[in-house]
């Protein structure tokens, strides 16, 4: 832990009574939801459906509004996340799939183990950890031989059907068949045990799970890192049958809004148990950006899959009431630029963890910025699109660029060679509708070298020979 952060805690713990020298390790609950665009919170813009409890998290704590996550689509997003590395030094470049689907994108068939991971990171000092909820790097269609969610330094799990281990699986129905029928139910040979539960529940059962692994973690007396990551608001939408509206829109509505009604016991243990809320964070963000036609990305440009700023930018709410300076509570941050392998390190440091031996984070440690202390990511961030996602038919049918950087204001993007350059500045910008790549020629000489040396320095995929070919979800 930094100097300057060190004094911080210590000075929080004088305000507690606490001894500086006895430093209480915060617990973190972090959320991540699936599929959910920047402009899809109410306390983001969404004024069709309400998130009241995810409001009041941001009420009493941080949005930031210049959030990215490291990938536009589900399993390298979650990669960097939990690694603090860019997902593609691990081969891992799109959403995880069959066996045969990941070898022709040029993709492993799961996370290695051996990668750095914060929930080992967090175990190895102390923490007790869970993961509940999707995991989706590991584990999933016809690959069975994956490792457990445990060799990731979890003490306990419970997943989806993308993951090995215990498992929380959905049983669905509609008003015209209310019956309810499995689905995913290959997913049992993935490993068990198997619970099947109504799909419109099933963030419940999640919260369920991580809130008794919370009381137990309490009760010890022992920190604990949660990842609570519902499958929701992924498509398809399952909501309740009484609030069942036809149409994409609607019903992708109805889920966020019973989402949220379904995170509010785990977010109201935190906050009404003065023994938790004033020594835990919480983190809350999307994977990626929204599917066309469900979700929204506020201003910005694009959806889940591409590189413009609505698939890749995220809203983030941090809440940590007894560790966040005072006069940020309920502010918004609109100049942080920072991504989601910064989360890592920052967390790691707020534990006071060590990194792991041989370790080398692409993400950077802004524990500060996390706590109300304006910060960034030095340097720039980068990224290339899924290698099967060139397009995506029908909704997204035009080719999309390979390539992106963000440096200060300016972003990039272009093909893997360097051609058809785009250039926007964001400040002015945000929803790129204006190319300036050809009143900026130095901007883009400069950024495209920097962006092709990136990509060269990672290992490839098949994006290059797949072109417009798609293919999965």
């Amino acid at each position: 832990m930094n100097r300057r952060l060190g004094l911080l805690v210590a000075a929080l713990l004088w305000a507690a009574g606490l001894p500086a020298d006895e430093p209480r390790r915060p617990n973190i609950l972090f959320v991540l939801v699936d599929d959910l665009g920047w402009g899809d919170f109410s306390c983001f813009g969404n004024t069709e459906a309400k998130t009241p409890n995810i409001d009041r998290l941001a009420a009493e704590g941080l949005a930031f509004a210049q959030f990215y996550v490291n990938s536009p689509i589900c399993s390298p997003s979650r990669c960097a996340l939990l690694t603090g590395q860019y997902p593609q030094r691990w081969r891992i470049t799109s959403y995880l799939s069959h066996r045969a689907d990941n070898t022709r994108r040029g993709m492993v068939q799961w996370l290695d183990p051996a990668a750095p991971s914060l929930g080992r990171t967090l175990q190895a000092a102390g923490y007790a950890t869970g993961h509940f909820g999707k995991w989706h790097l590991g584990g999933q269609r016809d690959v069975d031989d994956a490792p457990a969610i445990a060799r990731y330094g979890f003490d306990a799990s419970l997943t989806n059907f993308e993951g090995m281990g215990p498992k929380l699986l959905p049983l669905t129905r509609t008003p015209d068949a209310p019956s309810f029928r499995k689905i995913w139910a290959d997913a049992e040979r993935l490993g068990g045990p198997v619970t099947w539960t109504d799909r419109a529940q099933v963030t419940s059962g999640f919260a369920d799970a991580a809130l008794r692994f919370i009381d137990a973690a309490a009760a010890q007396r022992r920190p604990f890192y949660v990842n609570l990551w519902p499958d929701d608001v992924h498509s398809p939408y399952f909501p309740p049958l009484e609030k069942w509206t036809p149409g994409k829109r609607p019903l992708y509505l109805a889920v966020l809004a019973e989402m949220d009604r379904q995170l509010g016991r785990i977010l109201d243990r935190v906050r009404t148990d003065p023994a938790l809320r004033d020594n835990t964070i919480v983190l809350l963000c999307s994977d990626n950006g929204p599917e066309p036609g469900a979700g929204r990305a506020g201003p910005f440009r694009g959806n889940k899959t591409q590189l413009f700023e609505g698939g890749i930018r995220s809203p983030l709410i941090v809440w940590a009431p007894g560790l966040m300076a005072k006069g940020r509570v309920g502010q918004r941050d609109e100049t942080s630029v920072f991504a989601a392998m910064d989360l890592a390190p920052s967390l790691a440091a707020l534990a006071g963890a060590k990194d792991p031996a041989g370790a080398s984070p692409d993400g950077q440690d802004l524990a500060r910025t996390l706590l109300g202390e304006a910060g960034a990511h030095r340097g720039p961030l980068c990224w290339s699109r899924p290698p099967d996602r060139k397009t995506w038919p029908p909704a997204l049918p035009d080719p999309a660029p390979d390539l992106a950087i963000r440096e200060g204001d300016w972003k990039l993007l272009c093909e893997y060679d360097g051609s058809k350059p785009l250039l926007y500045d964001l400040r002015r910008d945000p929803g790129e509708t204006t190319d300036l790549s050809a009143r900026e020629p130095a901007v883009v000489d400069r950024l495209t070298k920097a962006l092709l040396a990136w990509h060269r320095g990672m290992p490839a995929d098949r994006g290059p020979g797949l072109g417009p070919k798609t293919s999965g979800r």
